[in-house]
C-alpha cells in the first residue's frame, strides 16, 4: 500500500494537475522531443514550456539533457507507477462496493418479480 504522505507522490500529482504538463507527458510518450516541439502544439513560448518542464523534472517525470542549443526531454514513467498504485487502492475499494450494490439491486429485482407474480394470483382468489 502506498503511503498518503509521500512528498514524491505530492510532486507527481502537482505536476499532473496542469493540462499543459499532461499534454507534454502525452507528447513525450511518443519519444524524446526538444522543448520547441513540446511548446509548439501548446501555443506557448519557449520560456513557458521550460517552466512546465521544470515542474515535471522536479517530479522526476521528465529527464532533460542539453545537446548544443537543443533541450531534449524524455519521459520517465517510473514515478507514475507510485501514483497508479495509490489510485489503484481506491479503484479496488469502489469495485468491491459496486459489486455489493449490484448484488443488492439484483436481490431487489428478484423480490419485485416474486411479488409481481403473487399479486395476479391473489386478485383471482379475491374475485371468487
Amino acid at each position: 500500500m502506498v503511503v498518503d504522505q509521500s512528498p514524491r507522490l505530492d510532486l507527481v500529482f502537482h505536476a499532473l494537475a496542469h493540462p499543459a504538463r499532461r499534454a507534454i507527458i502525452r507528447q513525450l510518450s511518443g519519444g524524446e522531443r526538444n522543448l520547441s516541439e513540446l511548446a509548439s502544439p501548446l501555443r506557448m513560448t519557449f520560456p513557458a514550456a521550460t517552466k512546465h518542464v521544470r515542474v515535471l523534472e522536479r517530479a522526476k517525470l521528465v529527464r532533460r539533457r542539453v545537446l548544443g542549443r537543443q533541450h531534449l526531454c524524455r519521459l520517465r514513467a517510473a514515478p507514475l507507477r507510485e501514483a497508479v498504485e495509490w489510485t489503484e487502492q481506491f479503484r479496488k475499494n469502489w469495485e468491491a462496493r459496486f459489486e455489493v450494490l449490484d448484488s443488492l439491486l439484483e436481490a431487489m429485482k428478484q423480490e419485485e418479480a416474486k411479488s409481481a407474480d403473487v399479486k395476479p394470483a391473489e386478485r383471482g382468489r379475491a374475485r371468487r
